[in-house]
């Protein structure tokens, strides 16, 4: 291979054409990211193949390391980025999360975009940015920019992801336009509004429409590619919002025209077999589908009648959360023990307690998955149904035919069941129902709302179960919370000592656990792995109180729950924020997310 020049910058006189693997090649040899001898050989390999591929794709499919430190893959972002500054372009990823699909697909025809590889992915009243992987290709902007009359500010991205984003974005907004023809802007208004817009209403649209079908399972792919936890579809007046649960925060993802987000709820009724004319009482269902990959994903619904319409939110529950093993929920050695001491006892009550979204039933689903072996019956009552799991016997609360809690623990005891969950005590009849339950020999898992381990033995006794009944059945109380894991691709390690003393008193913090102070801690940076963000998924927090002789005695009619906590401690439970303090000095999270979920330890 002839020796060349490096990449020209775009500002430079360069002859229009498309970067050629060459060039690229030489550009890496000359910065001293590749060997001459690789290069050449790449070369001589291409030679020998068909077919059209980007060179920065054909040099990312080999996955060279850079020659210079700290030596990482030059995978495709990596090269496209590198690209950018070497022909002085800004480099720009796509996410589809910050992208308007209905604007950007108006700035241009697909067929325009897919003839010179190029893809909108910004609009504003002065600019419209536009991706490409072709920094020598600029005939296109001269056609553009007297026809749209805006400035074109050109990005280089992955060739990849714009090859992708083509596809996705344009026939999901020929879907959606599809759809919004057949229907009217206002035909998805409903309750208070419909009065006002009912005889204005033209006809609905049909939910199995080819197009509304293709949205909705866009829509389903596309959260199960952005790792969200719920989709929720919300009516407003002029148009419906679509947001993803990321990591415990909502993202907004797209905004649909009212009638088409009507139509896609109705699909979803269909299939999650709802009462698809009922859209005044709230609903509920469940889907199985299939991701991309063929693995199997459940998704729970819920309908709720809003002044615009019906909202529509689907919980989506991954078969493989309750194969994990405890350690990857986030116990510790110590927590691990001690809760695999309770559920190995033949019977009594184990009581999981936290708000809502802190991965109670994840815990439960683990632990009951562990216990569910051929020699036993596992049986549960729960409202509703997170997740079907062949290894028990599930049965859904139903107040309709006044099949509540305390009702189905009834009908379980005739079941000959060895171990026993119950979805929530919620109530006196349930939670004497679960203790008699325990006292014939069953184990039985159940769960609670309060704020700590502690707090679930007064608000038992608050309940009005006698004190005598807890402590001949009570096993042990666990309170959890989840907390947001640190990127691994982009956390940075700094000294504990550069954190200012108003930000975190590590004394203060983990007070009076003298735990032992780290050298370094991580914070959160941000990369595109994690969208920016420098978390990526979460962790559980853990405390875990055993019922020992000296708890029994301080359950009384009148017991304090500071001296119930402070025996507890005094028994090695390890407060949540203490919990959260050792996964800070793991490199596993930051102070802050530990603060903003974990109560102090001295609050009663």
């Amino acid at each position: 291979m002839a020796q060349a020049s490096t990449l020209l910058p775009v500002t430079a006189p360069v002859t229009e054409h498309r970067l050629t693997l060459s060039e690229a090649l030489d550009a890496l040899v000359a910065d001293g990211h590749v060997r001459r001898a690789d290069a050449e050989q790449l070369i001589a390999d291409r030679r020998l193949r068909h077919g059209e591929h980007h060179p920065l794709v054909l040099i990312a499919d080999q996955k060279w390391k850079s020659l210079l430190p700290p030596n990482k893959v030059m995978h495709l972002e990596w090269l496209a980025e590198w690209l950018a500054g070497k022909v002085g372009m800004e480099y720009f990823h796509i996410d589809p999360l910050k992208i308007n699909f209905a604007a950007v697909t108006e700035v241009m025809s697909n067929a325009y975009a897919t003839r010179f590889k190029i893809l909108p992915v910004e609009v504003s009243t002065r600019e419209v940015v536009i991706a490409t992987c072709e920094p020598y290709v600029t005939e296109w902007e001269k056609e553009l920019k007297p026809i749209l009359r805006l400035d074109i500010r050109r990005v280089i991205a992955n060739p990849l992801d714009i090859s992708r984003y083509q596809v996705e974005f344009y026939n999901l907004a020929r879907s959606i336009k599809g759809a919004e023809k057949k229907g009217d802007q206002r035909s998805g208004l409903g309750n208070f509004e419909q009065l006002v817009e009912m005889g204005r209403t033209k006809a609905q649209l049909d939910a199995n429409d080819q197009h509304v079908v293709h949205v909705v399972d866009w829509l389903w792919q596309y959260a199960f590619d952005q790792r969200a936890s719920d989709i929720h579809l919300e009516p407003r007046r002029d148009a419906g919002i679509v947001r993803f649960r990321i990591d415990g925060v909502l993202h907004q993802v797209y905004q649909i025209p009212m009638p088409v987000m009507a139509a896609m709820t109705s699909r979803i009724k269909i299939l999650g077999r709802m009462d698809v004319v009922e859209k005044r009482r709230p609903q509920d269902g469940r889907i199985k589908t299939r991701t991309a990959d063929g693995q199997e994903v459940e998704l729970r619904l819920s309908t709720l009648p809003t002044a615009f319409g019906e909202k529509l939110v689907m919980r989506i529950f991954d078969p493989e959360v309750v194969v994990k093993d405890f350690v990857e929920l986030g116990f510790s050695e110590d927590d691990k023990a001690r809760w695999s001491e309770m559920i190995a006892q033949p019977n009594g009550i184990i009581l999981v307690t936290g708000p809502t979204g802190s991965g109670k039933t994840t815990t439960l689903y683990s632990t009951l998955k562990t216990l569910a072996t051929p020699e036993v019956n596992v049986c549960t009552i729960e409202d509703p149904i997170e997740m079907i799991e062949p290894a028990f016997n599930q049965m859904q609360v139903t107040p309709s035919i006044d099949l509540g809690f305390a009702d189905g623990v009834r009908a379980l005891m005739r079941q000959d069941p060895d171990i026993i969950m119950v979805g929530e005590v919620r109530d006196l009849e349930t939670a004497e129902m679960a203790i008699q339950a325990a006292l014939t020999g069953h184990l039985v898992l159940s769960t609670l709302h309060t704020n700590d381990a502690a707090s679930a033995i007064t608000r038992l006794l608050d309940l009005g179960v006698p004190p005598y009944l807890l402590t001949s059945t009570i096993l042990g109380v666990m309170a959890q919370r989840l907390v947001k894991t640190l990127c691994r691709h982009c956390k940075e390690k700094m000294p504990f000592d550069s954190l200012r003393a108003e930000d975190v008193n590590w004394g203060e913090f983990v007070a009076p656990w003298k735990a032992k102070r780290p050298e370094y801690i991580y914070r959160a940076a941000g990369c595109l792995e994690c969208r920016n963000t420098g978390y990526h998924g979460r962790v559980g927090l853990y405390e875990i109180l055993l019922m020992s002789p000296e708890m029994k005695r301080l359950i009384t009619a009148a017991a304090d729950v500071a001296k119930i906590r402070e025996q507890a401690y005094k028994e090695g439970m390890k407060p949540l924020r203490i919990s959260g303090a050792m996964k800070v000095a793991q490199g596993m999270t930051t102070f802050d997310e530990v603060l903003k979920v974990a109560p102090p330890p001295s609050r009663n």
